[in-house]
């Protein structure tokens, strides 16, 4: 990997990748991007991997959301925004369109793109104790289209305003009710559950499995319209606001932001 923070080993044809930033519980940098992008096409292209997991390093986070430390360097407007994103989007693309089953294990915090991430996973898992959120509203940033249509196709229309608009954070009883998540497992049991299911999963016919996961991706497939790019713009309008900028620094100085609405 051309990165440390993402890790990948393969054993029994289970492709395991690792957010490895357990420092800043995982949140991810723009190298991370890029390696989770790397990390995605090889497993994608190794014959060997049946199913993949991926998992936060630590325990105590899968993903965090970005690294906003970054943000003023890499993020600080729309324009840097569309460079951050097509680094970002590589990797996330990687995961989205991998084809074979791919497994969220989620320890700890999974917030902002963490969430997202765990999005692109058929089927997720939770330990108690594990917080989910998209706190977007108390940064002053813009969430992208496809994350929000994937948010409301998994959980509905309404629950997905309610985490949006709220930025607050549920805890795993309301994740795995309104369906966010698969199961709920207690910490000493999840690798071994998920390690277990993954090899029963790599253990059977890998043609249906292909074509299952296939079939409900065309399922879920949602088309780019017109109204997709006024989204779009409407997301570049928060990047380049003063809420955005007073979000970062607040953040930053771990205070409560004053935002303006421009």
């Amino acid at each position: 990997m051309s990165t440390s923070k993402i890790q990948v080993q393969v054993a029994d044809g289970v492709g395991w990748l690792t957010f490895n930033h357990p420092e800043r519980r995982n949140a991810m940098s723009l190298d991370m991007w890029q390696g989770l992008g790397d990390a995605a096409q090889a497993l994608e292209a190794d014959p060997g991997v049946r199913v993949v997991v991926m998992r936060g390093a630590g325990g105590k986070a899968f993903v965090s959301g970005a690294d906003i430390s970054e943000f003023d360097a890499h993020r600080a407007d729309a324009r840097q925004k569309e460079a951050y994103g097509v680094i970002a989007a590589r990797g996330h693309q990687g995961l989205a369109t991998l084809t074979k089953p791919l497994i969220a294990l989620i320890e700890g915090f999974c917030i902002g793109g963490g969430l997202a991430l765990s999005l692109t996973a058929d089927v997720r898992f939770a330990s108690t104790g594990s917080r989910f959120g998209i706190p977007a509203a108390k940064l002053g940033l813009g969430y992208e289209y496809a994350g929000i249509a994937a948010l409301a196709r998994l959980v509905g229309p309404s629950c997905a305003k309610d985490i949006l608009f709220s930025a607050r954070f549920l805890e795993t009883d309301e994740a795995l009710r309104i369906g966010l998540i698969n199961a709920v497992l207690e910490p000493a049991d999840i690798e071994r559950h998920v390690r277990d299911y993954a090899l029963r999963v790599a253990s059977n016919a890998p043609l249906t499995i292909h074509a299952a996961k296939e079939a409900v991706r065309v399922f879920e497939r949602y088309a780019s319209t017109a109204q997709a790019d006024e989204i779009a713009m409407l997301v570049d309008r928060c990047f380049d606001s003063d809420d955005y900028r007073e979000g970062r620094s607040a953040f930053l100085e771990k205070r409560t932001p004053q935002f303006k609405g421009h």
